[in-house]
């Protein structure tokens, strides 16, 4: 008998109960705006802040509007301007470029590698070639590049280093948390992302200047002081005649929802390392398809997971997609002409020019990604690999007989 996964891949799990408390508890006393508090009380957003500080080892933190805000914020109060040119990896998605042109400045993108993460040699060449001196680079999919090589290279070319770490809170690259090897980093709180507050981010750094400047940025008027996990009030006297406001904080509905949360984060990575280690042993060695090897420095947080099928033609990619969703199995196709939901390639962000991207485009042809919810069971995860394996096999086994 066929079997086939009844599961959804966009289910989440319920927000906590401590969580929920916690959020009526703010509406009944109606105090949402992180700037509305009574005598002598910290604002939820604030203290959220202080707590996600602590979490990443970041001397600051500012709690925002959404991952794409905390980009372009980061961008803007690290000193880009319009014009400017900003490196990024090719393979992303589109808030990355969009964070880069919703300021003025412009996209140079950066090949791939088959571990899906910035080729650092590219990376070499289009600074030398571009001259640009930021790169907001994004760990695309929990993928995280030999930091201690990429930041030697940055910092002897004086580059900055922004963090795009949407799907990497909770993770490392030897021991040091993603988003604390360069200048800034910024995390998301998307409903599909590590913590569900449907929307908001973050932004951390240790430099007291970019941190006054994001806080004015994110719309705190003169009321920087109710910032815990900011710099002293003589570094936003430094900045604040300058710094306009861009107003994309955070609320204290969502700081609320998110506290709970971000106490039990490590027991959540524990379990989807636990998901995609069993759907990886599932596809291990199976004909056609490449799994991603995952060094040693790399500490993940698996909440979805990648395969390659490499040299595939399109038609069968897509047949391989076909079949595994008629068994319940939804993947997403990286090398799609167009871009499809969530999902798009560095050819559709035609808002400024790339030079064609080969590498890439060689590995987003065969690049298949699947979420991993922790709504899944280990038995789940079993089932969904078998699924992958038996379909795959099967497109396999027709284009080796068709050759």
């Amino acid at each position: 008998m066929t079997e086939v996964f009844k599961g959804s891949f966009t289910q989440q799990e319920p927000i906590p109960e401590d969580a929920i408390e916690a959020a009526v508890a703010v509406m009944r006393h109606g105090r949402l705006h992180r700037y509305n508090v009574s005598p002598g009380e910290i604002a939820e957003t604030a203290l959220l802040e202080r707590e996600f500080a602590e979490f990443t080892g970041a001397r600051y933190c500012l709690a925002v509007a959404s991952g794409g805000y905390a980009m372009a914020t980061a961008l803007r109060a690290s000193g880009v301007r319009p014009g400017d040119k900003v490196l990024s990896n090719a393979f992303t998605l589109a808030p990355v470029p969009g964070a880069i042109a919703s300021i003025g400045a412009v996209p140079v993108l950066v090949e791939v590698t088959e571990a899906l993460v910035i080729d650092i040699a590219d990376l070499e060449r289009k600074i030398r070639s571009s001259g640009g001196k930021v790169l907001l680079l994004s760990h695309m999919r929990g993928h995280i590049c030999d930091m201690d090589r990429l930041m030697a290279l940055c910092d002897a070319a004086g580059v900055k280093v922004i963090e795009d770490c949407a799907h990497t809170m909770g993770a490392a690259w030897n021991g040091v948390a993603s988003g604390r090897s360069g200048l800034a980093g910024c995390y998301s709180t998307q409903t599909y992302k590590h913590m569900n507050s449907g929307e908001g981010g973050f932004l951390v750094t240790d430099d007291p200047d970019l941190a006054a400047r994001a806080v004015i940025l994110s719309g705190s008027y003169m009321l920087y002081s109710a910032h815990p996990a900011a710099p002293g009030l003589e570094v936003f006297e430094r900045v604040k005649y300058e710094t306009p406001n861009v107003s994309g904080r955070m609320d204290n509905l969502r700081a609320a929802i998110l506290r709970p949360q971000l106490r039990r984060l490590p027991e959540q990575v524990a379990a989807w390392n636990a998901r995609y280690r069993a759907v990886e042993g599932g596809l291990r060695g199976t004909p056609g398809l490449q799994t991603i090897d995952r060094p040693e420095a790399e500490s993940i947080v698996g909440s979805s997971i990648q395969f390659l099928l490499p040299g595939w033609d399109a038609g069968r990619v897509q047949e391989v997609v076909a079949r595994c969703r008629a068994r319940g199995v939804e993947l997403k196709w990286f090398g799609a002409a167009e871009p499809v939901a969530f999902t798009s390639k560095y050819d559709s962000w035609r808002y400024f020019e790339s030079a064609p991207m080969p590498q890439t485009d060689r590995v987003m042809a065969g690049l298949l990604d699947m979420r991993l919810p922790l709504t899944f069971s280990i038995a789940d995860c079993e089932l969904i690999s078998r699924i992958i394996r038996a379909e795959v096999g099967a497109v396999f086994q027709s284009r080796k007989a068709a050759e």
